[in-house]
């Protein structure tokens, strides 16, 4: 599975962003697709991930304001990002793994999944 990932950018406090992951190849079977991020000096980190029925969870600091969502027709998901902090800055990237249970709630570990994007860098601005 190939992703590629795009629609990151600047925005000011408070703004919103849409990120944007479109997956090809080995699509036919179930996959998980999640998002994560990292910013200079640290671990990347989960930040949200949908399965292939659309179940999703965040981490804590997402919730209320990010909202992932999957068009399994066009193989992708995407990333609605809202009230942007300064402390979301980071390079974002979509991640995928097949799921042998598609009921199953996606992992939020970066090492449950076999395959990433790109990245695509968000810069919020105070």
């Amino acid at each position: 599975v190939q992703l590629q990932a795009s629609g990151g950018g600047l925005v000011q406090a408070g703004g919103s962003l849409r990120l944007s992951c479109v997956a090809s190849g080995r699509t036919g079977s179930p996959y998980d697709m999640g998002w994560f991020r990292q910013a200079p000096g640290k671990e990347r980190g989960f930040v949200a991930a949908i399965n292939w029925i659309g179940s999703t969870n965040y981490v804590d600091s997402a919730k209320g304001r990010f909202t992932i969502s999957r068009d399994n027709a066009k193989n992708t998901v995407l990333l609605q990002m809202s009230n942007l902090k300064p402390e979301d800055s980071a390079v974002y990237y979509c991640a995928a793994r097949h799921s042998s249970n598609p009921l199953s709630v996606a992992t939020t570990r970066p090492g449950g999944y076999g395959y990433w994007g790109q990245g695509t860098q968000v810069t919020v601005s105070s």
